[in-house]
């Protein structure tokens, strides 16, 4: 895209854990690009999905959800979700609107307050929140942050979207296009494979287990056939975790890996052969070479 009416400009999606930021940037890049679960402080890593709406191409950083950190990798979480902000066009903040103002919310609206870049909110899960507090919501919100505009929409039913693209679009600036035009995502099939895994451990599994884990790609693999081999490690700090993730017989590692599988090779576009291996690794989350195969930054 070179035609001297194009626009480009990057958006940093942010806001507290389980706002629906990877739904949204999902919906508006029109398919999957980060990974979802009900559970919150899913996404770990800074994801670009990469949107076009007519002359525009939006470079949508969906961070990870901004909180308190306590542990090593909240910290590089955290990290990661303010980096996405650096050199922003626009910062668009995701709020649960039937949640409200949480505590944890209201910290980062008054964090964001301090910033000088353009800012827009982004009222999500409109669908289930009543009118009144809804109005009250936006209020509070339009007297906290000034932002340019108030947007109300549902990433899951699609309400609002329409219109919320078309509005980022139009606040892009002027430039050429960074990515080619079938691409939705600066993330690297390797690192795909692996967030497709984790997203299953949180689908299959329950408790706090998704979060002392991580999913490690060891070997990927491009074979003769057009195929692909991909070995992975799925890291756990205790044998009794391990256990939780193996099943009984090994069934629930199988069902998390036959699930991985037929995703990765939906998303990749090809035959997928998938490899996982469940290690105790006490101290995974003091592994710089671990966060660097996921894509954070080491935090002290």
């Amino acid at each position: 895209m070179v035609e001297e009416s194009s626009k480009c400009g990057l958006i940093a999606v942010v806001g507290a854990p389980n706002a629906g930021k990877s739904t949204l940037v999902n919906a508006l890049v029109g398919q999957k690009v980060a990974i979802v679960s009900p559970k919150a402080q899913t996404t770990r890593v800074r994801l670009m999905g990469v949107a076009i709406e007519g002359e525009s191409q939006l470079l949508l950083v969906d961070t990870p959800g901004i909180f308190e950190a306590r542990r090593r990798l909240d910290r590089a979480m955290v990290s990661a979700a303010w980096g996405g902000t650096s050199d922003a066009d626009l910062i668009a903040l995701v709020i649960d609107a039937k949640a409200g103002l949480t505590r944890k919310t209201e910290a980062l609206v008054q964090s964001l307050a301090e910033r000088r870049e353009p800012k827009v909110v982004i009222l999500n899960k409109v669908d289930v929140t009543p009118k009144e507090p809804l109005l009250e919501l936006a209020t509070r919100l339009d007297a906290a942050l000034s932002p340019e505009t108030i947007f109300m929409v549902s990433a899951t039913t699609g309400d609002g979207l329409a219109g919320l693209k078309s509005a980022l679009a139009a606040r892009m600036p002027e430039g050429p296009w960074h990515f080619p035009e079938d691409q939705v995502s600066d993330a690297t099939d390797r690192m795909l494979a692996a967030e497709v895994t984790r997203e299953q451990l949180y689908h299959q599994l329950h408790a706090e287990l998704p979060y002392a884990s991580a999913v490690e790609t060891e070997k990927y693999e491009e074979r003769k056939d057009g195929s692909v081999a991909i070995h992975q490690q799925i890291l756990v700090g205790r044998p009794t975790q391990r256990a939780i993730v193996l099943g009984k017989g090994g069934a629930r590692l199988k069902q998390i890996g036959t699930a991985a599988r037929e995703e990765l090779t939906q998303l990749l576009g090809r035959k997928v052969h998938l490899f996982l291996h469940v290690k105790v690794k006490p101290d995974w989350e003091e592994d710089r070479g671990l966060y660097r195969e996921i894509g954070l930054d080491w935090v002290e």
